[in-house]
């Protein structure tokens, strides 16, 4: 084999290229910037999915944190002193009512 003959040229060429194709397409699969010959980036644009799924999430994120605070509030409502009064409340409710007096008016 010859060093310097145009078939060892022209097998580096080629696999410099093949190299530079399979590591273009995997940063392109998975979503890197891709870069030209003089290191510049291209950035990939975002398609109408892209920009659909980025709003939603903002929208999921705003009721998370809304949630967030309700849950907080009932939190501070179970643990609050005045909960023991509302249970208590609520037994006497449970609890058989006691006979109702008999008006006046009733002679049965």
């Amino acid at each position: 084999m010859e060093w310097g003959g145009p078939f060892f040229v022209l097998g580096i060429i080629a696999i410099s290229t093949i190299g530079w194709l399979g590591s273009s397409w995997i940063r392109a699969r998975h979503g890197y910037p891709l870069e030209d010959e003089w290191g510049g980036k291209t950035l990939r644009a975002d398609d109408a999915v892209t920009e659909r799924l980025r709003d939603e999430n903002e929208r999921l994120k705003v009721r998370l944190e809304a949630s967030e605070d309700r849950l907080a509030v009932l939190e501070r409502i179970v643990t609050d002193r005045g909960f023991s009064v509302a249970a208590q409340i609520e037994a006497l409710r449970d609890e058989p009512a006691a006979p109702r007096a008999r008006s006046i008016g009733d002679r049965s």
